[in-house]
């Protein structure tokens, strides 16, 4: 596939993703390397959807290190009892968080995080291996809608791994 998406001009997020999942999987088919594909699922995800943040944390040395990303410096490492990131890893569940002052624990990485909403990434075994993590610069800005799509996208990794 070419380096390239479609994307629909609309604002409805069931067809954005329903037109972006499969253009992902295209993309990733083939590239064994876990970095590269994290990064342009990110940056796919960035500009389809104009989010405030999009990335990636990974499990590593016991806890959630920052992996590929797009959008401003975020926290390098979060322990998986903290915030909506250690949450939903420890949980092993998607969490939709509609204002994030009112999340307990929740991480302000950055004071223009409104909203946000992490899904877990499972390996072949059915082990949390990272979380995908998006946030918004607006108060509850995800739906069921974009849980499902995001988490037909941290599916389409898991059978990369």
């Amino acid at each position: 596939m070419a380096e390239t998406l479609f994307i629909p001009q609309t604002t409805d997020r069931q067809a954005i993703y329903d037109s972006l999942v499969p253009q992902l999987a295209a993309l990733v088919a083939g590239e064994t390397d876990m970095v590269a594909n994290l990064a342009n699922i990110a940056a796919a995800l960035k500009e389809a959807f104009g989010f405030f943040w999009v990335g990636f944390y990974l499990n590593k040395e016991n806890q959630l290190v920052l992996g590929p990303f797009q959008g401003p410096v975020a926290c390098t490492r979060i322990a998986f009892s903290k915030g909506v990131c250690g949450a939903a890893y420890t949980r092993g569940e998607t969490i939709v968080v509609p204002d994030v002052e009112e999340f307990p624990g929740h991480i302000a990485c950055s004071s223009a995080s409104k909203s946000e909403i992490v899904v877990p990434v499972f390996d072949q075994a059915g082990q949390v291996q990272m979380v995908l993590d998006v946030d918004s610069d607006q108060l509850n800005d995800f739906t069921e809608t974009d849980a499902s799509g995001l988490e037909q996208i941290a599916r389409l990794i898991t059978g990369l791994y």
